[in-house]
């Protein structure tokens, strides 16, 4: 190119003016020439490498993928409501010390803002943790509340099994000082209910207990300083063989084969409360404070369950960790055990579609007296749902409406522009979800053609016989059928033809 060449023989100018020992004024004009040049040169060459798109692991949301979405939020609120929780909002990030010390080996995720010459913030990982700030700061001991929000992980996303770097977590909280095990068996009656409310096909919901967990390690041998560790360990055997886990154990974090053999024995187990009492019984495990605490705990949970009638979705996995390091009781997990679909060989594994637990010290961590408010919460995966809910739309080809307009106002005739325009005003003012093209005269195939597309139901047709009588043409766009209705009557007849039975 012309102007690379330019820019050349003026670099290669300047260098023999260096060269030369030449007055520093003329030097210096002739750099400042080259450092237009190149500035020109770049900002042209910027325009064409500059590539149009959202930053890895994130997306955007079309006004179709919306309704979906909407769809699922719906449902997991009125689930919410439904069991009494109030709603809070925190600031997407928080003071990075807040953040520090919390989330285990998954701190290496957090997104850290630039120093903007204030205070270090980061963005915030989960809501878990925000809650329990908000709680601390505003000394509350008692709260059932839910938080729906983004969250942000600088993770290495897998876009198609709807992992991102920002993503929605729907957050059910109970906090407070109550009876063993009722608030922990209310949330996984909200992820069952959530879950078979969406049709997302059959699911399991697995249980532990981390004092379970932090007793058969040392049962096993493991050495205190390695209980963290070795759980993060332990939370991969959902996606890695045993054998990959143990020598992740023995090889990289310096446990012995003797004891990785042990936790073996006891990982590989899950079952109901028939394993509960074997365990119970279990000579090592028994002797152990922690596990005894736990194992009761997980009978009277399980006691509990049967009584909602859930307890067959519900499997007691000794496997189960979760990474995180807040929690100090009972754990779960809900999994889709399958992706209901014909016309695929493989299941498709989504994974987890919802997870949470007990974290009963985390707000006594915020609070300078260290006093404790005990915590039980469950996280619903919305991305994962909605990756489900979106692969299925797309494959059943079902049309999604992305309005919801219930009547759109036409005109058979020319010149009735205004009388539009009162029209859509009087439904406007009595709450009818009205639209109409944005034209002066729109041919009336136009406008029942835009119906079609839309998915609007209800076409209220102005004419100037119409206007004398006083009534309105009605037309049902399904089936074309067409009724004259008084003018006074018709919002009345729009909302009983489209109220959902």
């Amino acid at each position: 190119m012309a102007e690379e060449a330019a820019v050349r023989a003026q670099a290669e100018a300047v260098r023999r003016l260096k060269q030369d020992k030449a007055d520093p004024d003329e030097i210096a004009k002739e750099v400042a020439k080259l450092l237009e040049m190149k500035a020109q040169l770049g900002g042209d060459e910027g325009k064409h490498k500059f590539v149009l798109k959202t930053p890895k692991g994130t997306r955007d949301y079309s006004p179709k993928q919306m309704a979906i979405r909407e769809r699922v939020f719906n449902a997991i609120i009125t689930c919410f409501k439904r069991h009494g929780a109030e709603v809070i909002d925190t600031p997407v990030f928080e003071l990075k010390e807040t953040l520090t010390g919390k989330y285990g080996e998954d701190s290496k995720l957090i997104y850290d803002l630039k120093d903007q010459g204030g205070e270090l913030l980061s963005l915030r990982y989960d809501l878990t943790v925000p809650f329990a700030r908000y709680l601390a700061m505003n000394k509350i001991t008692n709260i059932k509340r839910y938080h729906i929000a983004k969250v942000y992980r600088r993770d290495n996303p897998a876009m198609t099994r709807g992992r991102y770097r920002e993503f929605y977590q729907c957050d059910f909280d109970i906090a407070g000082q109550f009876d063993p095990m009722i608030p922990d068996a209310e949330c996984l009656k909200i992820v069952h209910e959530i879950l078979s409310d969406l049709q997302l096909g059959d699911f399991l919901i697995k249980v532990n207990d981390r004092r379970i967990l932090d007793g058969m390690f040392a049962v096993c041998g493991v050495p205190d300083s390695k209980f963290r560790t070795i759980c993060s360990s332990v939370d991969k055997l959902d996606k890695m063989p045993w054998e990959e886990v143990r020598s992740e154990m023995v090889g990289e974090k310096g446990l012995s084969p003797e004891a990785a053999d042990r936790i073996g024995e006891y990982v590989q187990l899950h079952g109901g409360l028939d394993l509960i009492e074997r365990l119970l019984q279990d000579p090592k495990l028994s002797q152990n404070k922690l596990a005894k605490e736990g194992l009761g705990d997980m009978k009277l949970l399980f006691e509990y369950l049967t009584l909602f009638g859930i307890a067959g979705k519900i499997s007691f996995d000794l496997s189960l960790a979760r990474g995180l390091d807040y929690y100090t009781g009972v754990i779960f997990e809900a999994v889709l055990l399958q992706q209901e679909n014909d016309h695929v060989e493989e299941p498709v594994s989504v994974g987890s579609v919802a997870g949470g637990g007990r974290y009963d010290g985390l707000v006594g961590m915020f609070d300078p007296k260290g006093r404790k408010v005990p915590c039980v919460g469950v996280s619903i995966g919305i991305e994962r749902i909605f990756s489900i809910l979106e692969q299925r739309v797309e494959a059943s080809e079902e049309k999604i409406r992305t309005t919801d307009t219930q009547v759109l106002v036409a005109s058979a005739q020319k010149k009735l522009l205004e009388e539009r325009l009162k029209l859509i005003s009087e439904l406007w003012d009595a709450g009818i979800k009205a639209e109409m093209l944005y034209k002066k005269n729109p041919k009336l195939l136009n406008q029942l053609q835009y119906c079609e597309d839309t998915g609007i139901p209800l076409v209220a047709i102005v004419g100037e016989q119409e206007l004398k009588d006083g009534v309105v043409k009605l037309r049902v766009v399904a089936t074309r059928e067409e009724v004259n209705v008084r003018r006074e009557s018709l919002v009345e007849e729009i909302r009983m033809r489209t109220s959902q039975p």
